[in-house]
């Protein structure tokens, strides 16, 4: 287990990093409550945006966006609700965004693909 934690904590490092340079502003990052976490929450061009990385070191289970199903969409939601909630604000665009970050064990450039509005 400690290496899919160290994956994923890799994983969301790049990705940060990734939409960092892509002009998203991070706002939080592994923000947990008793019901859960979310990966990344950054603002772009006047949106909230609610990002779930994924990332995986090989295809042989399909590829990282594939592992965010429709109980893990439903279950961001709510937690971008208590989000929303305790920060308070006008929060009148919101989004939600998935990266897919794909490690190749032999090495090489890692795979990052930011998938906009996804869900």
């Amino acid at each position: 287990m400690g290496d899919n934690l160290a994956l994923g904590a890799q994983g969301e490092e790049l990705a940060a990093r990734f939409l960092s340079a892509a002009g998203l502003e991070i706002v939080a990052r592994n923000w947990r409550c008793r019901y859960g976490e979310l990966d990344i929450i950054a603002r772009d061009a006047g949106v909230t945006v609610f990002i779930e990385v994924k990332t995986r070191s090989g295809l042989g289970f399909g590829t990282p966006a594939e592992a965010v199903t429709y109980l893990k969409q439903q279950r961001i939601r709510r937690l971008a609700l208590l989000w929303l909630d305790e920060q308070r604000g006008p929060w009148l665009r919101i989004r939600f965004d998935v990266v897919s970050v794909l490690l190749r064990r032999c090495g090489g450039d890692p795979v990052i693909q930011h998938l906009e509005a996804v869900f």
